[in-house]
């Protein structure tokens, strides 16, 4: 438990460096399926990342003042409800196992609140997440003003935990990076088993079963996303999910799949060719996107902006694009007046890539946190963040045709993306996806031998 009594403990020295206060986070509500059914429980990543506790209906309360205090709320031991739900930890023994100062059941918050939040100078919390707690909290806060009399105060003012809480995320510590090369590495081998048993007259779901039975065989606890299987046109939809469409000889098919492994996410996205063998336009793009790739993943290294890799992938798309007609140069001009007048877009709508952690999408500013000097800014904006070593973000280029009158008709229906996990390292980046293969001639041998 070691990693989340640091992490608590760096929240609460910022917390006092704002002044000190509460912090209070609640993890993630039960959600109702339908009838009698609920959706598969997955704790809140915030509450996570400081706890390690995995029970629902639990709340995390932080108290930066003269001395620090860590304090769960959670449900109370219940034999009768641990036969039907499984074990509970209970407070006393989650206190003494995930190193808390205290614990208490979690129906005693509405009691014990009130006692923390005098003269708290600041709360902690994040509004607008959950309607139950923002109420609870301003029942809270009416109790401590009634207080005033006495020489309470009540907290001066709200300040969003998830603020500080961003910026710690964004950078992963060792044991995140292990569990998402764990992640990378099982997702990895479910792409590979896609592309081993691919073959005409299978249906997109068939693929997603072959996946999903990797991802849990190997010990992952889920998907981390619906996993999108296109075959042939439907990989020109970008969040196309896996349906009954049938694989066509001479279709490509898009997987982007990823797992989920100890609350790490994985993202990776590979195409192929379904009877194992890419034609002609179909290898002249898949070419065009690997190079684009290539260059952004080049450019995703400490010291560059995050959208450096962007800047490099869409500069080899759009010269790719010129290349093979689907872009005019007549109407478009060269590279750079393609480029300004966003005549890409067309056929390449997204960024390059992501943050990637907790979350598939994780959290973190893209551009700089702090308010940049005038000669720093973009078009009157921030500029973009820097990379430093520890995050991880996604380099995932693409080019999507759909038919149309003034497309080569060899490209149409052709949809491609190329997506892998990169970490930021000090001398670069690591690939954390690269058990999967992504070069033409090697995924075709995958194919032909199984």
């Amino acid at each position: 438990m070691k990693p989340y009594s640091i992490r608590r403990d760096r929240l609460l020295a910022q917390m006092q460096a704002q002044g000190g206060g509460v912090a209070i986070i609640p993890t993630a509500p039960e959600v109702m399926r339908n009838r009698d059914a609920d959706y598969p429980y997955r704790h809140d990543s915030y509450f996570y990342y400081l706890t390690g506790f995995t029970e629902p209906e639990a709340v995390l309360v932080l108290v930066a003042g003269k001395q620090n205090k860590t304090i769960l709320f959670c449900r109370d031991k219940n034999l009768e409800r641990e036969i039907w739900d499984g074990f509970r930890y209970g407070p006393a023994v989650a206190a003494e196992k995930f190193g808390f100062d205290a614990a208490f059941p979690v129906e005693q918050l509405d009691q014990e609140m009130p006692a923390l939040l005098p003269d708290a100078g600041t709360i902690f919390y994040t509004l607008g997440q959950s309607e139950q707690y923002d109420a609870r909290l301003q029942t809270w806060l009416q109790g401590v003003r009634m207080q005033s009399r006495s020489g309470v105060e009540a907290p001066a003012g709200i300040y969003d935990v998830q603020r500080l809480l961003d910026q710690m995320r964004l950078i992963k510590d060792g044991d995140e990076i292990a569990a998402m090369q764990r992640a990378g590495d099982i997702s990895a081998a479910a792409h590979c088993r896609a592309m081993r048993i691919s073959r005409p007259g299978l249906r997109e779901y068939q693929l997603e079963a072959e996946i999903l039975h990797e991802f849990r065989y190997n010990g992952a606890q889920a998907p981390a996303y619906g996993s999108i299987v296109a075959a042939g046109a439907n990989a020109c939809v970008l969040h196309y999910r896996a349906g009954d469409a049938e694989l066509r000889d001479g279709d490509l098919v898009l997987i982007d799949a990823g797992c989920e492994f100890d609350s790490y996410a994985a993202d990776i996205t590979r195409t192929f060719p379904a009877n194992g063998k890419f034609s002609g336009p179909q290898k002249t793009l898949y070419e065009i996107v690997l190079a684009a790739q290539s260059a952004a993943i080049e450019a995703t290294r400490p010291g560059r902006r995050f959208m450096d890799g962007h800047d490099a992938a869409v500069r080899v798309l759009t010269q790719g694009m010129l290349d093979t007609g689907l872009l005019d140069a007549g109407q478009v001009g060269n590279v750079d007046d393609a480029i300004a007048a966003g005549a890409f877009r067309r056929f390449y709508m997204h960024r390059t890539g992501h943050w990637l952690g907790m979350d598939v999408h994780d959290v973190g500013d893209y551009r700089d946190a702090v308010q940049a000097k005038d000669k720093d800014k973009e078009n009157g904006e921030r500029a973009w963040r820097m990379l430093e070593p520890g995050m991880v973000v996604t380099v995932e280029p693409g080019i999507y045709v759909r038919p149309a009158a003034d497309v080569p008709e060899q490209f149409w229906n052709i949809g491609i993306r190329i997506e892998d996990d990169a970490l930021v390292t000090p001398d670069g980046c690591r690939i954390l996806s690269n058990a999967v293969p992504s070069k033409v001639a090697d995924i075709e041998a995958l194919m032909r031998h199984g």
